[in-house]
Formats: C-alpha cells, sequence, structure tokens
C-alpha cells in the first residue's frame, strides 16, 4: 500500500485515546508526515474529555454519539452511519483504529463500505470465547477481517492473525502503546516535581503507612452477582490493619450498585469518582498490587513493576499470565482473597511477580507504527 497523505485516527474511548495518543504524536513527528486528523465519537464522553486534554489532542470531527442507556446495536448503526459523513467530508487514504471497541468495529466497517483501508493497531487479541470478553471479542476479530494493516503487539498475536489467514506481509509485531503512554507520563511525573506534588495532596487521604491495593472493575459479564463477589472479597481483605483500598467506582449503575451497597462506610476503603489518566497512573504508581478486569492495566502495570490479579476467567492477553506478571483470579471470592493476601504475605511471591518482564514491549511501539505507515 503507497504511503497515505491523509490520516483518520478515529477514537471512541478513554482507553483508545491513551493507546492512540503517542501514535498521533509519533505521525506529527514523521519526516514528511501525512496531514493528520482526529475523529471522536465520544462512545465514552467524560472520561475521554480529560485524556484529550493531556495529550492536547484537538479532534477535528466530533460525533457526539453518547445517549444514555442506548443499546449496543443503537450505537452501532449511530456510529456507521456518522462516520460515513466524516468519511465524504474529508476522504482519508487511511483510517487508524484501535482495539475493540464499538467504535474500532464501526469505523472499520464504515471505511471498508467506502474502501478505504484500515490500520488496526493492538491487532491479533483473542480468546477464542466470542461471549469473553462480551462484545469486544466479536468486535477485534470482525475489525480484523477488514483490517488492511495490522499492528500486533506481541508475537503470540501475530500468530492469532496468522491462523486466520491474514497474509504475514500485513501483519507487523510492534509492542503495544499502552507502555508508551504509561513510560511517557512516569517521565513527565519525574520532570515535574510540582505536578507530582499536586497529585500528593490530591490523595492525601491515602495512608502511607498501609499497602495500597488499587482496584477497577468493569466488565460487562461480570454484572450481577460477579460484581457482588467482587465487592465480597474486597471487603474482607479491607479488614487487614496493613494494607487499604483505593477503587474509583465506574459510572456504570451495574458497578457502582453492588460497589457502594457492600463497601460504602467501610474502614480502609475509599470508593472515589473516575479519575482522569494522570491520576489513575499516578495511583497505580503507588499502589502494592493491582485488583482489575481492565485490559490496559495488564499491559501498563508491568512496565511499573505491580503485580495484577484479573477479575476474569480469560484473558485476551495470556502473554502476561505466561510472563508471570499478572494471574487470573475470575471473580471467585476466596481466589481473590487468597491470591491476595499471598501477594501481601509473601516477599518471595510478590518478587516474582514485580519483577517479571513486560510482553508488551518497550516504549517505542508508536514510533515503529509511524515509521510502517510512512515508509
Amino acid at each position: 500500500m503507497p504511503s497515505p497523505s491523509k490520516i483518520l485516527i478515529v477514537i471512541g474511548t478513554r482507553p483508545e485515546a491513551i493507546k492512540l495518543a503517542p501514535v498521533l504524536a509519533a505521525l506529527q513527528r514523521s519526516p514528511g508526515a501525512a496531514a493528520v486528523e482526529v475523529c471522536v465519537t465520544r462512545q465514552h464522553s467524560e472520561l475521554l474529555d480529560a485524556v484529550l486534554e493531556l495529550f492536547a489532542i484537538r479532534p477535528a470531527f466530533d460525533l457526539a454519539l453518547m445517549k444514555p442507556n442506548q443499546t449496543l446495536a443503537e450505537l452501532t448503526a449511530r456510529a456507521l452511519l456518522a462516520l460515513d459523513g466524516v468519511y465524504e467530508s474529508f476522504k482519508p487514504d487511511l483510517v487508524i483504529v484501535q482495539g475493540d471497541t464499538t467504535t474500532a468495529l464501526a469505523a472499520s466497517l464504515s471505511a471498508f463500505y467506502r474502501k478505504i483501508p484500515v490500520a488496526h493497531v493492538e491487532a491479533g487479541l483473542r480468546t477464542a470465547d466470542l461471549m469473553a470478553p462480551w462484545p469486544e471479542e466479536l468486535n477485534r476479530r470482525l475489525t480484523g477481517m477488514v483490517a488492511s494493516i495490522h499492528f500486533a503487539p506481541t508475537e503470540r498475536a501475530r500468530q492469532n492473525l496468522l491462523r486466520e489467514g491474514v497474509a504475514p506481509g500485513r501483519i507487523h509485531v510492534t509492542g503495544n502503546t499502552a507502555v508508551d503512554a504509561i513510560l511517557g507520563i512516569g517521565k513527565r511525573l519525574q520532570a515535574e516535581p510540582g505536578l507530582r506534588a499536586k497529585l500528593d495532596r490530591d490523595f492525601g487521604f491515602l495512608n502511607p503507612g498501609r499497602r495500597l491495593i488499587l482496584v477497577t472493575g468493569h466488565r460487562r459479564e461480570s454484572f450481577g452477582g460477579g460484581f457482588e463477589r467482587i465487592c465480597t472479597a474486597l471487603a474482607r481483605l479491607s479488614r487487614r490493619s496493613d494494607a487499604e483500598i483505593a477503587y474509583p467506582v465506574h459510572l456504570n449503575p451495574n458497578v457502582r450498585g453492588p460497589v457502594f451497597a457492600i463497601l460504602g462506610g467501610l474502614d480502609n476503603v475509599h470508593l472515589i469518582e473516575p479519575v482522569d489518566y494522570l491520576a489513575f497512573s499516578y495511583l497505580m504508581m503507588r499502589s502494592y498490587i493491582i485488583i482489575s478486569d481492565s485490559g490496559g492495566v495488564q499491559e501498563e502495570a508491568p512496565s511499573l513493576a505491580k503485580p495484577v490479579l484479573v477479575m476474569r476467567d480469560v484473558t485476551e492477553r495470556q502473554e502476561a499470565v505466561d510472563a508471570g506478571v499478572v494471574k487470573l483470579v475470575g471473580t471467585d471470592v476466596e481466589r481473590i482473597v487468597s491470591e491476595a493476601g499471598r501477594l501481601l504475605d509473601d516477599a518471595a511471591a510478590y518478587a516474582s511477580m514485580a519483577r517479571g518482564v513486560n510482553p508488551f514491549g518497550d516504549g517505542h511501539a508508536a514510533e515503529r507504527i509511524a515509521r510502517i505507515l510512512t515508509a
């Protein structure tokens, strides 16, 4: 494929913005760079704005698709139509999407209908279970069928694509741009002591004498009984006098209901509103262990030497499990409590996870992507 002269990067959610910000910056730095613009669908709204501001991303197109309680079918249909209008207006030579969101699926499919090539960042992740995670596994598989260029974060992801019949020349192993983003934030906090001091003040309620357990959770497959079990496990962990829990609670009422019902008012548990990426990065750096169902956390935390217990039964990031830097615990109360307790009580067990090598890259993935696209 010839080097594109007009590139459109499509972003829908906060994780997409975090992982595509390094790609945008690398493309803008490239010699003879193409004209690059950004379109946001606002699949997420409140959580997205802070990331756009942090990375100084100014979208040329803002589709404002977020509506309360809209179904996945409605969001997908509205995104397809709105993006088709953007493609008609901007006429890109290439569309870049990231990951496995509804935005990535709709942007890819809409581009396919106009015969616009698609580059898929973070391509090739698979669980082999169409329902876990849902609907992300379907989203990434369909996006992979449409994409012309696949930027796989690891060799395992490349092998997944090869098994699905993707031509080897269309796959490039680059590492994951999430590592680029988190390492960049770490350098910024080191270079700007005033910024670090502000974050210390903002989270002054944390007790430096206790080890911090950072928790995030939002997966649809855990709604209901899954989140009730997760919160029951956290309530038991909160009884420890040597640890405390910080939990930025997702805005979805299916999450907030059980979290506040079970954990609200407990000692050693700080239920806080969702935080921006800078603040969350700070909390990851300050944490002792992380308990999460997030894919991005599985990629970022190993670069910070933070063990992760993953509240899922399967992961499309099996590389991290194989490297020993994350462990799957599902939503089982006893497994969550016992594995967290092991990391808090057994220094050797903690060190074996914290000292592992991040299998998702070295922080230069975006540079590799930009070189390939502008060659």
